[in-house]
């Protein structure tokens, strides 16, 4: 059909209205990178040290839209302390899991306790029925092989390795490691070996008898989550909550490569772990989620400047994997600071969203030290830790014309009384542990 010459103009507008929503979303970055200073002007005269934020903010992925396939492994403790309502609920939610997942995904289920089973091998989520029968079958019991299970785990996400998957594994444990390598050092280091390998963990812990160390050590390490469920009605939820986060995954192998000229010497990254060698620091993240903001902190000192002087502080390198093309993607920013002789301004370049970040990071720290000091029978210098972490933030607030920001931290101060007692409880040991680590790692609460 021959088009008449007057359409032909109209037909290449909605042709070209047509074409480019779809080519500006191609076009879009996955992450937008914003770089931040607590005091973007520093006192004149002296030495001074500041706070670099980095901020990753993923877009939520579009309801209807693409998303990448998951290659998703469960392993499940079966030990005999999970017998009764503790293993039905459990089944119940890795039933529910599995519906959640479409027919690109991968599905695995894997089984231990004093020795391991793989329930469901690896294969396509879509042959639900035959899984969930298997998942029904499991019984309880005997003792707690958690090393072997996951080792396990990871041998089935291996199998799709190679694919366009998300890859993650969730362990889920009510009681403690006792057979094969059993301390948070162990999982800790096998947590980092398989975050080499593209795979997260995130650990939900049942109850009070797990150990909370390892567990949130084995999710750190991989870049993983962790929740704390005090009752196993709550797992479904739980459950829910890490599918919606591995489902919305927009960018994985992330690295923040945080370069900083001669002048300026790197201290430390608050509330990360990550890696400093001379000028340079390098922070790793394995996924980030839509409709998520993650962040680092990186303390630096820097050589006294002259009034109205702009200083460099560092220059900041971003790339990470679009989830969606499958494509680098890479962003660059900058960290600039200037100095001046008035109080008054530096004070009012504070920024309240930084200090935020860091006094909910010292205080995530404080309290992880306090509870390792109070573990080790040391409760009078847990105590003294939370006191002076406390004091020292309130100040620095005070400082900055930010004491409403640092106002939280006197929180601290009120739970030294906790750690001078003899009776801190399993709970509450668990529920520090968590808080802290979402403090750190910017955990959405379930």
């Amino acid at each position: 059909m021959k088009i008449p010459r007057s359409l032909r103009p109209l037909l290449a507008l909605l042709l070209l209205a047509a074409v480019l929503p779809a080519l500006a979303l191609a076009a879009a970055p996955a992450v937008r990178v914003q770089v931040s200073l607590d005091r973007p002007q520093l006192p004149a005269g002296s030495p001074q040290t500041a706070v670099i934020k980095v901020a990753l903010d993923a877009p939520a992925r579009p309801g209807d839209g693409e998303r990448p396939p998951i290659n998703l492994t469960l392993v499940l403790d079966r030990s005999g302390s999970m017998a009764g309502e503790k293993l039905e609920r459990a089944r119940a939610a890795v039933i529910e899991a599995l519906r959640r997942l479409g027919p690109r995904d991968i599905f695995a289920l894997v089984t231990y306790d004093h020795s391991v089973e793989t329930v469901v091998p690896a294969q396509p989520a879509s042959n639900s029925e035959w899984i969930e029968g298997r998942i029904r079958g499991i019984a309880a019991g005997g003792n707690t092989a958690l090393f072997a299970g996951v080792s396990q785990g990871a041998a089935e996400v291996r199998k799709h390795l190679a694919g366009p998957y998300i890859h993650r594994i969730i362990l889920l444990s009510d009681g403690l490691a006792n057979v094969g390598p059993s301390t948070p050092d162990d999982l800790g280091r096998l947590g980092g070996a398989l975050l080499k390998e593209g795979i997260s963990v995130t650990t939900v812990g049942v109850g009070t008898d797990f150990n909370e160390d390892l567990m949130t050590r084995l999710a750190a390490r991989s870049d993983g989550n962790h929740y704390f469920v005090a009752e196993s009605r709550d797992l479904s939820r739980i459950f829910a909550s890490e599918l919606g986060d591995v489902l919305s995954v927009v960018a994985r192998k992330v690295i923040i490569e945080i370069e900083c000229p001669p002048t300026v010497r790197p201290l430390r990254i608050i509330g990360r772990e990550g890696r400093i060698s001379g000028q340079r620091v390098e922070v790793g993240m394995n996924q980030l989620y839509g409709g998520q903001q993650k962040y680092v902190l990186i303390e630096v000192e820097t050589p006294a400047g002259r009034p109205q002087q702009t200083l460099e502080l560092a220059r900041v390198r971003t790339t990470y994997e679009n989830s969606r093309t499958a494509k680098a993607e890479t962003a660059n920013a900058r960290a600039m600071a200037s100095f001046t002789a008035s109080a008054t301004e530096v004070r009012r370049s504070a920024s309240p969203e930084v200090y935020q970040a860091v006094v909910e990071n010292e205080m995530a720290a404080a309290r992880d030290k306090a509870l390792d000091l109070y573990n080790s029978g040391k409760r009078e210098e847990a105590a003294q830790e939370l006191k002076d972490t406390s004091a020292t933030l309130q100040q620095k607030g005070e400082a900055a014309g930010l004491g409403a920001v640092a106002a939280p931290a006197a929180a601290l101060s009120q739970e030294a009384d906790e750690f001078q007692k003899e009776d801190l409880s399993s709970a509450r040991k668990k529920e520090i542990r968590s808080e802290s680590f979402k403090s750190r790692t910017q955990q959405k609460d379930y």
